[in-house]
């Protein structure tokens, strides 16, 4: 089990397998897989299979999924090329810019970052911290 205080982060989709394309790309460079569940299960993501957990689940009370506003999860890139293979993957398999790889300065001389939404609308970011 994973000492990290975050179980688990779920986002809503609306369609398991243009997310789980999305996810299954976008999310590689940052070392996250998509673990082995059984056909019917919505799919799960983790880092060695350790939490967090990212589920992808369609709204339990039936209605669309939606994105929050001012809402957005980030992820932790080991490099800056990780940054940069996120945004790519991303773009490249159903996602949208929302705001292009680059150093963020003004949260820090190091804090690299880029943001993109998932197809579903999601806000997603990757950032490194290293120089």
């Amino acid at each position: 089990m994973s000492s990290s205080i975050i179980s688990h982060i779920t986002l809503g989709t609306n369609d398991y397998e243009k997310a789980a394309r999305f996810y299954d790309a976008a999310l590689k460079s940052l070392g996250f897989t998509r673990e082995p569940k059984p056909a019917e299960k919505p799919p799960m993501y983790a880092v060695n299979g350790e939490m967090p957990h990212l589920y992808l689940y369609k709204p339990y009370d039936g209605e669309p999924a939606t994105w929050g506003n001012g809402t957005h999860v980030a992820f932790t890139a080991k490099t800056r090329s990780a940054v940069d293979e996120f945004y790519k993957e991303a773009l490249a398999n159903g996602g949208s810019d929302e705001g292009k790889p680059g150093l963020r300065e003004h949260y820090g001389t190091n804090y690299y970052a880029a943001y993109v939404r998932d197809p579903d609308g999601n806000k997603l970011q990757a950032v490194c911290y290293e120089s």
